[in-house]
């Protein structure tokens, strides 16, 4: 259950540490020859997503803050699982952890 956001923007959200926050890939709901797909066959959430905003790194075991891997625009590969959702409005967003993302795609 995703929590409802009371701030109006999504931009308003500022991760900390090495999180990263994205916005999944919405599943097509019409086919190219223009067929609707029903909402069971779109309810499976897909795996990629942009990025939106990102924290400033976490520190190591030095103590050192190493910055995160992605950075916003990027589209990332995400695991079937996780992440922290926050709805505003309309939109869902996800919270992952930096090292919770799988892969940057490189087209």
């Amino acid at each position: 259950q995703a929590a409802q956001a009371t701030f109006k923007s999504i931009r308003s959200v500022v991760p900390l540490l090495d999180r990263v926050l994205v916005q999944r890939f919405k599943p097509e709901t019409k086919t190219a020859s223009g067929i609707f797909l029903p909402t069971s066959a779109t309810n499976t959430p897909l795996p990629e997503a942009t990025v939106i905003a990102v924290g400033p790194g976490a520190p190591n075991k030095d103590g050192q803050i190493v910055p995160t891997a992605v950075k916003p625009g990027d589209r990332v590969l995400l695991p079937g699982w996780g992440g922290n959702s926050i709805k505003v409005g309309e939109e869902e967003f996800f919270l992952f952890k930096d090292a919770e993302i799988l892969a940057k795609i490189q087209e």
